[in-house]
């Protein structure tokens, strides 16, 4: 099963828009975003996907953001993390802003994949036989590249997509 991972677009529209498009032509139907869209009139753009949707720093209207979650898809998820199950594989999510919550996580030893965003940069590593995933950002602060990735968590595979 292969699922979308997103985060920090800080409102950048076009980029999300592009993104988006590009995850349901390849019938990708379940989507991570680690937190900071900022604008919860944006939620929309994601109706027609699962959304598993984990609050950032910048995002101040974390009330309106969970209600949009919910308006678009009874099984979507919206809170600061996630643990759950995805195709049967055990994952979280966080946006990882609170300090140690990534470590913490690894150290729970309950998923096999932890997704996170904040510091805007591509991450790929194992760690206690964990593999933490953050996929770039798509707006806000200039670190790397715009980016985003697909998982495939039956072949474990990872592949960035810079936009």
């Amino acid at each position: 099963m292969k699922i979308g991972i997103l985060s920090d677009t800080h409102d950048n529209l076009s980029n999300l828009i592009a993104v988006l498009e590009a995850l349901r032509e390849s019938g990708i139907n379940t989507l991570i975003h680690c937190g900071d869209l900022t604008n919860p009139e944006l939620i929309y753009r994601f109706k027609g996907f699962r959304l598993i949707y984990t609050f950032g720093n910048i995002d101040y209207s974390t009330g309106a953001i969970q209600k949009q979650v919910q308006k678009i898809g009874k099984d979507n998820f919206a809170g600061m993390v996630f643990r759950g199950t995805i195709g049967g594989v055990p994952l979280a999510a966080t946006h990882s802003h609170i300090e140690g919550q990534v470590m913490a996580l690894v150290r729970e030893k309950r998923s096999r994949w932890i997704f996170h965003g904040h510091t805007h940069r591509k991450r790929d590593e194992v760690i206690h036989g964990t593999r933490v995933i953050n996929p770039g950002a798509l707006g806000g602060l200039y670190r790397d590249h715009r980016s985003y990735c697909i998982v495939d968590l039956d072949t474990e595979d990872v592949k960035f997509i810079e936009i």
